[in-house]
């Protein structure tokens, strides 16, 4: 589970991207990193450890730019590391991707990528999607298409927010088994993977549905099929307050957390069990012989996860 956030606006975007982003450290905390354009180039700052140590980076070497996008992680593939922090960029860094999900088929895509001449840094599967979206840019497509065309190749689930560097004035963002919203603001749009991110700015988002395309620019949202036709779609008013935003409407977070529980199964599992297909579960492989000798489960957990044990411990 990871975090992403994107702005563009008329406001400094570094700022505004810190700030979603420590609404969203509570889903990963190995790193943090932003990717902003800077002069119509994208400059990218991103660091192993909590959102503080990128936030006093930026404080010191200031990215002055307007659009942007950020992240923080829990790492999945690959360790935590400078290297393997999102934002992900293609090899001369004219396209810059966020991601939250897991990309079951990256190793496949990776090494078709590979014939094709592109080169890889870090050991996620993150990584394989700007170069996706550049292979299939060169191909004469504008950005939008050139997203549309990428994630139809991705197995597995994702949230993304992309920008580049020869369509400044845009992000584009997609999801698919991972949350995202949109934040609407005055001359400022926002994306986020959960309305806390925004709520200081906006009250009114749109909640992204599974392979729902948005064009976000100075002028406002585009909501998109993967057809290109474009979606109506009603505006959520939030009336929660900050604090019960957090909670999601729930009197605590540990309840929150309890019912959210289905949906974190459900979105763990979602890019692993595919019709007609066989159950992927990364490296987790055990004979029948090595299960039917197994006599003893350990379950180590605290807080609400100790009363999701106790459960299975019955």
């Amino acid at each position: 589970m990871c975090g992403i956030v994107g702005y563009i606006g008329k406001r400094q975007a570094a700022d505004l991207l810190v700030e979603g982003l420590s609404k969203l450290e509570y889903r990963g905390y190995d790193s943090a990193g932003v990717a902003i354009i800077e002069d119509e180039r994208i400059s990218v700052r991103k660091l192993k450890g909590r959102l503080a140590n990128l936030e006093n980076d930026l404080k010191a070497n200031p990215i002055n730019g307007h659009i942007g996008i950020g992240h923080t992680r829990w790492a999945t593939h690959g360790e935590p590391s400078d290297v393997n922090s999102h934002p992900h960029s293609n090899g001369n860094a004219t396209i810059s991707v966020v991601h939250n999900g897991i990309i079951e088929n990256y190793m496949k895509l990776r090494e078709w990528l590979t014939s094709k001449g592109y080169e890889f840094l870090s050991e996620t599967d993150t990584e394989v999607i700007p170069n996706l979206v550049d292979y299939y840019y060169k191909d004469g497509r504008n950005l939008f298409d050139a997203v549309v065309k990428a994630t139809s190749k991705l197995e597995g689930s994702f949230a993304i927010g992309v920008i580049a560097n020869n369509e400044p004035d845009k992000i584009i963002a997609v999801r698919k088994d991972s949350p995202l919203i949109v934040g609407l603001g005055e001359e400022e749009s926002f994306i986020a993977s959960d309305i806390p991110a925004v709520l200081n700015h906006t009250r009114d988002v749109y909640l992204l549905e599974d392979k729902e395309f948005v064009i976000l620019t100075k002028d406002g949202v585009e909501l998109r099929t993967e057809d290109g036709e474009r979606i109506e779609k009603e505006v959520y008013h939030v009336t929660w307050n900050v604090d019960a935003a957090e909670k999601g409407g729930y009197e605590d977070f540990m309840l929150k957390e309890i019912h959210e529980q289905p949906r974190a199964v459900r979105d763990t599992l979602a890019g692993k069990i595919q019709l007609g297909k066989e159950i992927e579960l990364d490296n987790v492989k055990f004979s029948k012989e090595e299960l039917e000798n197994f006599d003893k489960v350990y379950i180590v957990a605290c807080g609400t996860a100790y009363h999701a044990g106790v459960v299975g411990k019955t």
